[in-house]
């Protein structure tokens, strides 16, 4: 039998905002110690007063335009009511009836075609505080440093079909958060969490809606959503019936296991906050906000296929990490200074295409192993910078240093900040290319390796390696390879 699922997210992203949602207890979401980043507001003291964080708005509605929505300039907050030991008010404050955004899009890649991933709404209110349960325990503590940290819902409409729609729309919004600088939208951190709502049914009718939290990654949101069809069908199939709960995810069994009986809004009782006033947005602000719309992930995406010609593995690797594309972009604005090969039209160039294409690899690959963690990486503060990068390549590409001992030379511009001219005369890295010195260490390792030789010459066209090899040891790798190859070539016809 075949099944319909129906798939809708829920999203909180915590914005990067210096203080909390209404009160200006400091906003670190890397605190270290628990309870020391709270105040009377945050912890819902009687008497004390609420305020709007301007900033927390503005980021929200930034969000709104970047994911193409429809902005409120005419809401309001709201009441939520439940009691849980991470809410220190014994409500959430929050938005109901009058959501910042609504009627967004998001478009995502499915099946080799472009898919509308619709919005519902974005809306703004305040996070919990935080549950450890210490092991084998019979007790639970709470930190509420996270209490009131500006907190913006996103929640799309049931667009979803599977487990890979729900990764790639997840990681898109991932990098539109990094991208405008609201969020680092870490998962692991607890900065973005993804919380999946489906059903599946044999026709067009909705079937009973299971709700999966706990969910501490992209990956896992998208195999919770597969196990959960496969469950379902299960179930249905079997003429068992489907719960309407809230479950989780069991990361190690990968299964989701039942939680608890979900609640429906009318269980929050659900009024206007009374301790704010109605939030009225001007033009001058909507615009103001507007105006901070940098370039997007999908149209660096475009950007990058057109100016630069590079495999969509190779974009997608610098797209995925804002300051690297922005290095690797300021660094080919470089190459022209280093190159002397003036006399090409390098912008339709093959030349430049593979000057651009050799850039790529080693920030790629070399570069980007010696950052690391990039997301933990500022930037600005490294000691390597895209003019000496672009010196680096453009020595590369005219053969000036080997494969071998470029390794050596990016590490030591990473680690000490110098430029590879430097590093290369200092260590004697330069590659050796002159023909007649290497004609003579050639005719050496002919004379000392008679066996590769004769194998050569009766037909072993693989055995000119171990000749190679041997060279390179005498040279220390400093030999230019193809030109060592050419000369043994010449030398045993």
């Amino acid at each position: 039998m075949s099944y319909k699922p129906t798939i809708g997210l829920e999203i909180h992203v915590e914005l990067k905002t210096k203080t909390k949602m209404f009160c200006d207890s400091p906003n670190d979401l890397l605190e270290k110690h628990p309870n020391i980043y709270i105040c009377p507001i945050c912890m819902g003291h009687p008497g004390t007063l609420p305020v709007i964080n301007k900033e927390a708005v503005k980021m929200t509605v930034l969000a709104g335009f970047a994911l193409n929505c429809d902005i409120d300039k005419e809401t309001f907050f709201e009441r939520k009511n439940y009691f849980y030991p991470d809410i220190p008010k014994g409500y959430q404050i929050t938005q109901f009836q009058k959501p910042l955004c609504s009627n967004g899009y998001l478009e995502i890649e499915s099946e080799n075609k472009v898919k509308k991933i619709r919005i519902k709404r974005i809306h703004l209110e305040e996070d919990t505080g935080k549950l450890i349960h210490p092991e084998k325990r019979d007790y639970s503590l709470v930190d509420y440093n996270r209490a009131g940290v500006p907190l913006m819902e996103l929640v799309t409409e049931p667009d979803f079909e599977n487990g890979d729609e729900v990764r790639k729309f997840a990681e898109e919004l991932q990098l539109i958060c990094r991208y405008i600088g609201i969020s680092d939208a870490d998962m692991e951190k607890g900065q973005m969490r993804v919380e999946v709502n489906i059903s599946i049914s044999k026709n067009d009718n909705w079937g009973t809606k299971v709700e999966i939290k706990n969910l501490n990654s992209i990956r896992a949101a998208a195999q919770s959503v597969d196990y959960e069809i496969e469950r379902q069908e299960e179930l249905l199939e079997s003429d068992k019936e489907i719960k309407q709960e809230t479950r989780g995810w069991d990361e190690n069994k990968r299964k989701t296991f039942g939680q608890r009986v979900k609640e429906g809004s009318a269980d929050y009782r659900y009024f206007p906050e009374p301790d704010l006033p109605p939030l009225n947005l001007s033009d001058e602000f909507i615009e103001e906000v507007k105006s901070r719309i940098t370039e997007l992930p999908v149209e660096k995406r475009n950007r990058f296929k057109k100016e630069y010609n590079l495999p969509e593995t190779d974009i997608e690797v610098l797209i995925k990490n804002k300051n690297l594309s922005e290095f690797f972009e300021n660094t080919v604005s470089e190459l022209d200074s280093w190159d002397e090969l003036e006399h090409l039209n390098r912008p339709e160039s093959e030349h430049r295409t593979k000057l651009v294409k050799l850039t790529a690899n080693y920030i790629i690959n070399d570069f980007k192993n010696l950052l690391g963690t990039l997301e933990e990486v500022e930037f600005d503060g490294l000691k390597i910078n895209p003019h000496h990068m672009g010196e680096f390549v453009v020595r590369i590409f005219h053969k000036e240093i080997s494969s071998t001992n470029a390794v050596k030379v990016l590490e030591k511009m990473f680690r000490e900040g110098k430029d590879p001219g430097q590093i290369i005369e200092e260590g004697n890295l330069g590659q050796v290319s002159d023909v007649a010195e290497l004609e003579k260490i050639v005719m050496e390792v002919i004379s000392e390796t008679p066996d590769p030789v004769k194998d050569y010459k009766s037909g072993k066209v693989v055995a000119i390696q171990s000749l190679i090899g041997k060279v390179m040891a005498k040279t220390k790798g400093k030999a230019n390879p193809g030109i060592v190859k050419e000369i043994i070539e010449k030398q045993l016809v």
